[in-house]
């Protein structure tokens, strides 16, 4: 047997061991739906029941900010909002409101190390942002500050960053984006105490422009409340001599009255 056949029986055993363990694993530990725990076919999805009761977003929106209309006004229209106000990134999508099952995604991943679910997620973010997606060359993350990366363990905005770009093929920098200020949970705030609170709270390292200095980046977090923190993480990212930045989360928020999360 030469090293050639030597290596691809030792993968089909590699991968048969790990058929097997998996399968063990499911006898075990059953997979649950992701919203109300009932026993389901595959791990980290949801059953029927809850499937249904999720509201992706869909166009009508502003074609910048993302923003649902409440009708459709026409292809390609802008908000009025963003018209007065335009917002330092070139476009921002989001892939469900954050209310119901997707909230309770949200809580999973973000604070009881459901780190299993970015993949998921992942896979509805890229349904509803495959245009940023494709309009980009490489994806980062919204940092943590390292205080409440200490508490958390993980950083919930990299999980999802790491899962899409390992489905969409586009390269993940970690580490460009630093949070170097330890902002207040955003939880309550209004906009401009939001706008306050994240002034000044990015930074870039000299040693990190090169990995994209003149390229298009997209930036991935997990929920967009007043677009106040990707703002500020866009605006660091531009002074530092970023081409473009484009804007995807797994969940906006409709209202200030429906937060329960911060962003």
């Amino acid at each position: 047997m030469d090293t050639t056949d030597a290596s691809r029986l030792r993968f089909r055993l590699q991968a048969a061991l790990g058929g097997v363990a998996a399968g063990v694993m499911q006898l075990v530990y059953p997979p649950v739906c992701s919203g109300c725990g009932k026993m389901v076919g595959r791990a980290a999805a949801l059953c029927p029941s809850c499937w249904v009761t999720v509201r992706f977003i869909e166009r009508p929106y502003c074609e910048i900010t993302g923003v649902p209309f409440d009708h459709d006004r026409g292809d390609g229209l802008v908000s009025p909002e963003a018209l007065a106000h335009p917002p330092p990134y070139a476009r921002a999508r989001a892939a469900v409101f954050h209310d119901g099952i997707a909230r309770k995604i949200v809580h999973g991943l973000k604070y009881s190390d459901r780190a299993d679910l970015a993949a998921m997620m992942a896979v509805w973010m890229i349904r509803a942002g495959q245009e940023v997606v494709d309009d980009s060359d490489v994806i980062l993350a919204v940092p943590l500050h390292r205080s409440r990366l200490f508490a958390r363990r993980y950083n919930q905005s990299a999980e999802l960053a790491r899962s899409l770009a390992r489905q969409s093929g586009k390269p993940f920098l970690p580490g460009v984006l630093r949070r170097v200020r330890a902002t207040r949970q955003q939880v309550g705030l209004g906009l401009r105490a939001r706008q306050d609170n994240v002034r000044g709270a990015f930074s870039i390292e000299p040693e990190q422009v090169q990995r994209f200095l003149g390229l298009k980046l997209l930036l991935i977090d997990d929920v967009l409340t007043t677009g106040s923190t990707v703002e500020a993480a866009t605006r660091a990212l531009l002074r530092a001599g970023a081409a473009q930045v484009n804007v995807l989360t797994f969940a906006r928020v409709a209202s200030q009255g429906e937060e329960t999360l911060y962003a």
